[in-house]
């Protein structure tokens, strides 16, 4: 009974591990930070599309991309994106009030079960002078 029991309990584990779906969604980004260099405040806003591809085998959907301020907003796609194509992830930043440096997070949530993307984004402000520009 106990062979018996042992051999069940195999064969159960190696069906299992074969009917077991594909590796799921995968998203692979061609780059995960960018630094805008020298900006003016007086310029304003400055955005950036980190580019991304659904390597995996299911469709890769983000549930959210939530940035560490709130001087920087990121955009994403709210549709699934099917394996093998590409996507776009745009964050923006507001540098007005915020002379000097800055690096500012963005974390992305998808169904990808072995990611959490970080993106990031650098930069120095360069201070608005007070209407001498």
């Amino acid at each position: 009974m106990k062979k018996f029991f042992t051999t069940f309990i195999a064969l159960f584990i190696a069906t299992f591990s074969m009917l077991a779906d594909g590796e799921g969604a995968k998203i692979s980004f061609l780059e995960k930070s960018h630094d805008f260099g020298t900006i003016k405040e007086a310029n304003g806003p400055v955005s950036y599309e980190f580019e991304f591809k659904n390597v995996g085998d299911e469709p890769l959907v983000i549930l959210s991309a939530r940035a560490s301020c709130g001087c920087t907003k990121p955009e994403y796609p709210e549709k699934p994106i099917k394996p093998g194509e590409k996507g776009k992830i745009k964050v923006t930043y507001n540098p007005a009030g915020r002379p000097g440096e800055f690096d500012r997070k963005v974390k992305i949530q998808t169904n990808d079960k072995g990611r959490r993307p970080v993106l990031k984004i650098t930069g120095v402000v360069i201070p608005q002078n007070n209407g001498e520009e």
